[in-house]
C-alpha cells in the first residue's frame, strides 16, 4: 500500500471521528437537559413553600454530598489499589517496595492528571476551595458539571499515586459542583445559588471528618466568607445529613482515634501559646513556598502538561527519605496523636511542606487540609515531646500537644479559626480542650495573618487579581482585561494637523477627544474641543500657523490591552476623563486603540448580567412592570407585554412568537402563583405547551422595533 493511499484513508477517517464526537456531545447535552428537566419537574411541586422548599432542597444537597465524599473515598483506594496493589498504602507497605516504583509512581499519575487538567478542565487545579469561593463571590455560585467528575479523577489520580495532598478540598469541590448542577437545573436564584453551594461544602467537610458543626461554619466562614449569613439552617441540615449518610455508610468513628485529652497545669497555656506562634510562622512559610513553587512550574519551559509529572517526580524523591510524605498522611497524623513518632519528626513538617508545594504548585490536583493537619500535627509532636522531656511534672505528652498543633497550623493556615478549634474539638467531644485550642489558634491567626495577608486560599485568588475582601464589583472588573473592551479604531490625528483641519474634525468626531501621535504612531497627548473652544474665534486668522502638536496635553496617562478594567475605571475617576488611549507598550507608547467611560460602563453592565442573571433578572422583572422597556444588552431590551388577542388560546409552540416576531419569551405574568412560578414572583417558565390565556402577560427580549410589533399585534 503506497503512502498516498494511506495518507488518504486517515484523511476519510477524521471526518468520521469528528462526526462520532460531535455526535456524543450532542447526546450528552441532552443527557444534561433530560436530568434538569426531570429536578425541575419533581421538585417544583414543593416550590410554593419557602421554608419547605428549602429544607427539601438542603437534605437532598446533603445525600449528594454524602455520597459523592463516599464515592471519591472508593475512588481513592481503587488508583491505590492500581499503583501500590493494596486499597490503603501503609509505612510498611511503602517502605518494603523497590525504591524506583516511590520514585516513578507519583510522576505517573501527575502525567495523567496533567492531561486531564489542560484538555478538560483547567479549574480542577489545586484544592479546589479557592475556586468555590470565587464561584460565590463573581459568578453566582455557578461552578461547571464537568468538574465534578474531572476533579473526582485529577485529585484521586494525585493522592492515589502518591502525591502530597488531602482529599478534603477535592470533596469540597466535587459538593459543590453537586449543588451547583442542582440549583441551576431547578433555576433559582443566585443568592439561593450560593446558598446552595455552601450546602454542598459543608455536606463535604462534615462527611470528611464526622463532623457536621464545623462542617457547616467552614461553610460560612471560608466558602460564604459570612459568617452572620441569613441562610444558616439550610447549612446546618445538609451538613448532618451528610455526616448521617457517611456514618451509616463508614460507620460512626472520628477522623482520627484521639487519646484522652487533660491539661495539666494552667501554666500549660504559655507553652501552647508558644506553639501556636510556631504554628503561625510554619504557615506562613507554607503559603509562600506553594507561591514560589507555582511561579517555578508557570515560567519554566516544561509543557503545562507535564508539570505534574516532574513536580510527581520530585516528590517521590522526597519519598526515598521520608515515605510519609505520600498521600493524605493519616497514618503519621495518628502515630503523632499518640506519641509513637520518632525523634526526627520535626523534619517531617519540612518534608510535608515541600512535598506539598511541589504536588499542587506543579499543576497536581488536592487539598491543603490534611497536608496542614499532618504538618500541625508533626510540630505539636516535636514541641510537646520537647516540654515535657523538661517539665515532666506540669505538662501533658506530646498526643495533646499534637492535637492542638493541628487546629493551630489549620486555623493559620486557612484564616478560619471557628472552623479550626471546632473541628478538633468534634474529634475529642472534650470541651477540656477548648482553652489552649483558643490560645493557641487566634496567637498563630495573628501571626500569620500579620506575616502574610492572604490565607492560603485567597492568596491564589488575589494572584489572579481576586480580591474577594474587596467586594464583587472590583472583582468583575479586574476579570475583564482592556483589549475585550477597546475600540480599535482610535481617533488619532498627526502632531502636524494645521489647527484649521483639527477643529472640524473635533466637532463633527464621534469622539469627544483626538489622539496626537509622532511619526511613528507614538502618544505624544490628548487635545479635546474645550483644549482649543478659546482660539475657535481666532481659526481662520492662526491658519496654518498653529498646529495639533501645540495644542496637546501631554500628561495623559494610557492602558495597555493586558490591563484590567479596575485599573481604568481608576483612571477615569483620577483625570475625570471620558477616554483613555491604549498603547501596545509602555516603552514605545505606540497608541492600539481607545477606551471610553461608557464602553467600560457597559461591559461592567454585561458582565453583571451574565453572572447573575437569575438573582438580577428579579429587578429587571420589577422594572418593566407599566409598559417600561430596559435595555438588558446592546440593542437588546426586556418589556412585558399583554398576550395580543390572537395568540389567547394558544400554545406557545403555536404561537410562533421567536419566528414571527423575532422576541424570545421569558417568562408568562400570570396572575396566580403555580410551581412553574420564578422564586417568590408570579409567573409560569415558558414551555412549548403552555396555552396563553386572555389576562396574560409575556416577559420577553428582542429589539425595540420587534416589543413593539408584538404589542400591536402586526
Amino acid at each position: 500500500m503506497t503512502a498516498e493511499s494511506v495518507s488518504s484513508r486517515r484523511r476519510r477517517r477524521r471526518p468520521r471521528a469528528r462526526r462520532l464526537a460531535r455526535t456524543a456531545l450532542v447526546r450528552w447535552f441532552r443527557v444534561q437537559q433530560a436530568m434538569r428537566g426531570a429536578l425541575s419537574k419533581v421538585l417544583g411541586r414543593i416550590r410554593r413553600g419557602e421554608h419547605v422548599f428549602a429544607v427539601a432542597s438542603a437534605l437532598l444537597i446533603g445525600i449528594m454530598a454524602g455520597y459523592g465524599a463516599i464515592g471519591f473515598r472508593l475512588l481513592i483506594r481503587l488508583f491505590q489499589g492500581v499503583f501500590f496493589g493494596a486499597p490503603e498504602y501503609t509505612l510498611g507497605l511503602l517502605s518494603g517496595i523497590p525504591w524506583w516504583q516511590r520514585l516513578v509512581f507519583p510522576g505517573l499519575g501527575g502525567l495523567g492528571v496533567g492531561l486531564l487538567v489542560t484538555r478538560v478542565a483547567p479549574e480542577v487545579k489545586g484544592s479546589g476551595v479557592p475556586e468555590v469561593m470565587d464561584a460565590v463571590a463573581r459568578f453566582g455560585g455557578s461552578i461547571r458539571f464537568r468538574v465534578l467528575w474531572v476533579k473526582a479523577l485529577a485529585a484521586g489520580l494525585t493522592i492515589g499515586s502518591g502525591g502530597s495532598a488531602g482529599r478534603e478540598g477535592p470533596i469540597v469541590h466535587i459538593g459543590s459542583a453537586m449543588a451547583s448542577f442542582l440549583g441551576r437545573a431547578m433555576e433559582v436564584s443566585a443568592q439561593r445559588l450560593r446558598t446552595f453551594v455552601a450546602c454542598g461544602a459543608a455536606g463535604a467537610i462534615a462527611a470528611t471528618f464526622n463532623a457536621p458543626i464545623a462542617g457547616a461554619l467552614f461553610s460560612v466562614e471560608v466558602v460564604l466568607g459570612d459568617v452572620a449569613v441569613a441562610r444558616l439552617a439550610p447549612i446546618v441540615i445538609a451538613s448532618v445529613v451528610a455526616t448521617v449518610i457517611s456514618r451509616y455508610h463508614l460507620g460512626d468513628f472520628p477522623a482520627f482515634q484521639v487519646p484522652a485529652y487533660e491539661l495539666v497545669s494552667a501554666r500549660e497555656l504559655f507553652l501552647y501559646g508558644v506553639l501556636g506562634l510556631a504554628a503561625g510562622l510554619a504557615a506562613v512559610a507554607f503559603i509562600r513556598l506553594l507561591e514560589r513553587s507555582s511561579d517555578a512550574f508557570e515560567s519554566s519551559p516544561i509543557p503545562p502538561w507535564l508539570r505534574p509529572a516532574a513536580g510527581g517526580l520530585l516528590v517521590g524523591v522526597i519519598a526515598q527519605a521520608f515515605p510519609q510524605v505520600f498521600g493524605v498522611g493519616y497514618e503519621t497524623i495518628g502515630e503523632a496523636l499518640w506519641g509513637t513518632t520518632s525523634a526526627l519528626v520535626v523534619l517531617l513538617v519540612l518534608a510535608k511542606m515541600v512535598a506539598t508545594a511541589l504536588t499542587l504548585g506543579s499543576g497536581g490536583s488536592g487539598g491543603i487540609f490534611a497536608p496542614s493537619l499532618f504538618m500541625g500535627a508533626s510540630l505539636g509532636a516535636a514541641w510537646g515531646s520537647l516540654v515535657h522531656g523538661l517539665f515532666p511534672e506540669w505538662t501533658a505528652t506530646a498526643g495533646a500537644y499534637a492535637l492542638v498543633g493541628m487546629g493551630a497550623m489549620l486555623t493559620a493556615t486557612t484564616h478560619a479559626p471557628i472552623a479550626g478549634i471546632l473541628i478538633i474539638f468534634e474529634l475529642t467531644n472534650d470541651y477540656r480542650i477548648i482553652p489552649p485550642l483558643m490560645v493557641a489558634c487566634v496567637l498563630g491567626l495573628l501571626l500569620s495573618s500579620l506575616l502574610h495577608r492572604d490565607s492560603i486560599y485567597t492568596s491564589k485568588l488575589s494572584r489572579r487579581g481576586v480580591r474577594l475582601r474587596e467586594g464583587r464589583d472590583v472583582n468583575l472588573l479586574r476579570s475583564i482585561p482592556v483589549h475585550e473592551v477597546m475600540d480599535r479604531e482610535a481617533p488619532t490625528v498627526p502632531a502636524g494637523m494645521p489647527f484649521t483641519q483639527l477643529v472640524p474634525r473635533l466637532v463633527a468626531g464621534s469622539h469627544k477627544e483626538v489622539m496626537v501621535v509622532g511619526e511613528d504612531g507614538e502618544l505624544m497627548g490628548m487635545v479635546s474641543l474645550s483644549d482649543v473652544g478659546a482660539l475657535l474665534p481666532e481659526t481662520e486668522t492662526l491658519g496654518d500657523l498653529v498646529v495639533a502638536a501645540d495644542a496637546v496635553q501631554e500628561d495623559v496617562p494610557f492602558v495597555l490591552p493586558s490591563d484590567n478594567l479596575d485599573l481604568a475605571m481608576h483612571l477615569f475617576g483620577r483625570t475625570q476623563r471620558d477616554e483613555l488611549p491604549v498603547c501596545a507598550d509602555p516603552a514605545s507608547r505606540r497608541v492600539v486603540g481607545v477606551i471610553t467611560r461608557d464602553a467600560l460602563i457597559d461591559s461592567y453592565n454585561r458582565r453583571i448580567f451574565q453572572v447573575d442573571l437569575p438573582g438580577g433578572f428579579g429587578s429587571l422583572v420589577d422594572a418593566v412592570e407599566g409598559g417600561r422597556t430596559v435595555e438588558v444588552l446592546g440593542g437588546v431590551h426586556l418589556a412585558e407585554v399583554e398576550v395580543p388577542y390572537g395568540l389567547v388560546g394558544r400554545t406557545l409552540r403555536q404561537a410562533d412568537v421567536r419566528r414571527r416576531w423575532g422576541v424570545e419569551v421569558v417568562l408568562i405574568r400570570t396572575v396566580e402563583s403555580g410551581p412553574e412560578s420564578l422564586e417568590g414572583r408570579p409567573g409560569r417558565l415558558p414551555a412549548a405547551d403552555v396555552r396563553l390565556r386572555a389576562g396574560d402577560r409575556l416577559l420577553v427580549m428582542g429589539t425595540q422595533a420587534a416589543i413593539r410589533r408584538l404589542r400591536e399585534g402586526v
